[in-house]
């Protein structure tokens, strides 16, 4: 039977395609798609007296994603209620925090509710995590997630101060706290330093993941592309800015895969944010998962060549 295999090589013309971002059309679509939310949402009289902030996140807000991700999330924020996370030794009152009338689920029922009185019934389909707004030719898919803020509180200099993120709650039960902002400020940075090619490394290694799947490489397809992200980040920037993609490509696998092999070198690894854990029991990924993973991947790009 003839190999499925895609032809790696020349591998330097094929890896500056990967580390181009979407086209200009693309882009303009999902921008599309986070104007459609913020108006229907301004429209919504239920909601016109709440702090409202409406903004991208994930690979599209933090320029990393790539064609085949064409969709894009985006976050409704309610700021003026709060979920917190307080020190050990304060509690609510000593935060001046009180209990708010306005729950969650009544939030996430009022955006569903602007959402579908602005684009109609059709058009929008709850999840247990968002509402999938449909693409048509104007506007990418996507993902609209309802969140309140999260807010990590800490003493600093004797002054009560937080770290601001964002949480949801799953119909199905649970919390999901992130933190897209601190995602996005510190990937930006993490670009200046490594020469530009944080970014263009996370999408060359994204397409290469996206490719092994397609081709049936298992070790593929327990990668999330987040995770890819957060793995890229863990590079030392020194790593980039080789003359060739290639080589820059070599060098991350290298560093992942020798710091991969134990728990102990990568267990004080963070996500982008810097705010949570990347290998930790909390994380639906395995360092061991990931080892195999940057295995197969050199095996299948053929880079020891």
């Amino acid at each position: 039977m003839e190999s499925t295999k895609i032809k790696m090589y020349p591998h330097e013309n094929l890896l500056r395609d990967w580390a181009k971002p979407p086209t200009t059309t693309e882009d303009q679509r999902c921008s599309n798609a986070e104007n459609v939310v913020r108006n229907a949402i301004n429209a919504f009289p239920g909601l016109k007296n709440h702090d409202i902030e409406v903004f991208t996140q994930g690979s599209y807000r933090n320029g990393t994603n790539v064609r085949k991700e064409s969709d894009v999330d985006i976050c409704v924020c309610c700021k003026d209620v709060f979920f917190s996370e307080l020190p050990s030794d304060m509690s609510w009152s000593n935060a001046g925090i009180v209990d708010a009338d306005y729950t969650y689920i009544q939030f996430k029922d009022d955006v569903g509710k602007a959402l579908r009185n602005y684009l109609g019934d059709q058009a929008v389909k709850r999840g247990k995590k968002a509402f999938d707004l449909h693409e048509n030719t104007y506007r990418v898919d996507a993902d609209v997630v309802p969140a309140f803020e999260h807010r990590r509180y800490y003493v600093q200099n004797g002054q009560l101060a937080w770290l601001s993120g964002t949480e949801l709650h799953p119909d199905d039960g649970g919390r999901i706290i992130n933190w897209p902002h601190h995602n996005y400020e510190n990937g930006t940075e993490k670009n200046r330093l490594a020469n530009t090619r944080f970014k263009k490394l996370v999408r060359v290694l994204k397409n290469l993941r996206n490719v092994m799947a397609d081709h049936g490489i298992d070790a593929a397809e327990p990668i999330p592309s987040y995770l890819i992200e957060c793995l890229v980040w863990n590079v030392p920037n020194d790593l980039f800015g080789n003359a060739e993609y290639v080589d820059d490509l070599r060098s991350v696998l290298i560093h992942l895969y020798e710091y991969t092999k134990a728990d102990t070198t990568c267990f004080e690894w963070g996500e982008v944010n810097e705010l949570k854990y990347l290998f930790r029991t909390t994380q639906p990924w395995t360092r061991e998962v990931v080892n195999q993973f940057v295995i197969s991947a050199w095996n299948y790009a053929e880079l020891g060549g």
